[in-house]
């Protein structure tokens, strides 16, 4: 009987520890304005900051829906040249396997990488497939999460700033809900006056009617990675919008307005 109660306690605090454990994995996730490759090639500032953010990943896999289908095996090609450059061999897309085998591919995979596009495209097959849930899932286990454009898009709380026609229907603007802002991909430089005041100003009146909201704008190869429990901008120029006013960054800068929720 001792024995028995001895076993009790040891299971019990094991079950415990790996609870808390589970509990406190930190999601890992990367935002990235679009613009972040040359054909087979991710452009120089953002090589440093995927290998950090994908180290020791052995299957990264590639979500393309964003894509028209007949484009999605070119940007496969693409992609996995571009990270195998920088020390990532084992790069692999969903569209080559049917429902079941996509899942299996999420479930097994060590990295995630969504793909730009069309942003209304993805979030609706990522809807009809399941797989918002299972990747949302995967990320809250500890998978690191990149997108880029589209893919970044979907990552925040929803879709409210996409630069998309809206060219499929949705069930609901709501998204992965795994990175604490709306994300507007592709924001013009002010080196471009006129347009980077007016997507300014389309971000404004977005804003007008969504005052809560928290928009952060991201630049061609920006890259915004929450990680460890704050959002750091990593690459290019960024903007934090709120109904208050905006805000400049630039690499290094932490982002403290984009705290995830406890």
């Amino acid at each position: 009987m001792r024995n028995f109660w001895l076993f009790l306690v040891i299971l019990l605090t094991v079950a415990a520890t790996r609870g808390a454990t589970q509990a406190a994995v930190s999601p890992s996730v990367l935002v990235v304005g679009g613009a972040m490759s040359a054909g087979p090639h991710f452009i120089a500032s953002t090589r440093a900051v995927l290998q950090r953010h994908y180290a020791g990943c052995q299957k990264i896999v590639l979500v393309l829906h964003a894509d028209l289908p007949r484009d999605r095996s070119r940007r496969e090609v693409q992609l996995k040249a571009a990270f195998g450059e920088i020390g990532f061999a084992h790069v692999e897309s969903l569209h080559h396997a049917d429902l079941a085998g996509q899942r299996m591919l999420l479930e097994q995979a060590d990295g995630i990488f969504v793909g730009g596009g069309e942003t209304f495209v993805l979030l609706a097959e990522l809807y009809r497939t399941g797989q918002l849930d299972l990747i949302r899932s995967r990320v809250a286990a500890g998978v690191p999460y990149g997108g880029s454009s589209a893919g970044a898009n979907v990552a925040g709380r929803l879709i409210g700033t996409t630069n998309d026609f809206p060219v499929a229907e949705i069930p609901s603007r709501r998204a992965l809900a795994i990175f604490p802002a709306v994300i507007n991909p592709h924001h013009p430089a002010p080196s471009a006056p006129g347009d980077f005041d007016y997507r300014a100003q389309r971000i404004n009146n977005y804003l007008g009617f969504n005052p809560t909201e928290i928009v952060l704008g991201l630049g061609n190869g920006a890259m915004a990675r929450l990680h460890d429990g704050r959002v750091t901008l990593e690459a290019g120029l960024g903007w934090v919008y709120q109904a208050k006013g905006r805000r400049s960054l630039v690499p290094g800068d932490l982002i403290p307005e984009l705290l995830p929720e406890k």
